[in-house]
């Protein structure tokens, strides 16, 4: 397994997918149906603007991602489908879509087929065990894009509104290692690399 300082690097490039166990707990029947909800859904994921500026903001948001995930998803198509439904995936679930980028490189860099020591799976290294409390049981869905997605978003989520909104002590929960600095400082690091000024020209940078 990599060391928690190359983690850290923002522009780290795991070898293989080093995602912690997601923990299974049990659920109150409210959660297991408000999560089973939330998952629901698979309308694809077209952005929709209520005027020019915020359609104009997305724009250029899409083409400086793009620029910097160019070399991971090189397929301009592929990369356009993937960064728009992480956008999607991550406001739906009210969440920084810098945050969840971060946690993306981190847990898979990028690998829709990635798959941990752990069995964790795809893009946000899901845990089968997720698809059957709250899914329809099939874990090969997890290496479906926008579903590998959704279930990561909504379960990263619920781990936000467990912990009351402390994002440190979410991821940990999301990588199985709460209340420990490595997997959240190594998230933060590399959500640097996602964040977007919409004052700044863009410009590539791999």
């Amino acid at each position: 397994m990599a060391s928690w300082a190359s983690l850290a690097a923002p522009l780290w490039l795991p070898a293989t997918a080093h995602a912690g166990a997601q923990i299974e707990e049990p659920l109150a029947d409210a959660v297991r149906t408000a999560l089973s909800s939330a998952i629901l859904n698979n309308a694809p994921p077209v952005p929709e603007f209520d005027d020019f500026a915020s359609r104009l903001q997305y724009l250029r948001w899409l083409g400086a991602m793009g620029d910097r995930l160019r070399r991971r998803v090189p397929d301009w198509q592929t990369r356009k489908e993937l960064l728009q439904t992480i956008w999607y995936e991550s406001r739906r679930a009210g969440l920084d879509v810098s945050l969840v980028l971060g946690l993306i490189q981190v847990e898979s860099n990028f690998r829709k087929h990635a798959v941990s020591s752990a069995g964790a799976r795809g893009y946000m290294q899901v845990m089968p065990f997720w698809v059957r409390v709250i899914g329809n049981g099939d874990p090969a869905v997890l290496f479906h894009m926008q579903t590998n997605l959704r279930f990561g978003c909504v379960i990263l989520r619920h781990y936000l509104d467990r912990e009351r909104g402390d994002v440190f002590m979410a991821l940990g929960r999301y990588n199985g290692s709460r209340g420990r600095a490595p997997y959240p400082d190594a998230v933060f690091a590399n959500q640097r690399h996602w964040t977007f000024d919409p004052g700044r020209p863009v410009t590539a940078t791999g």
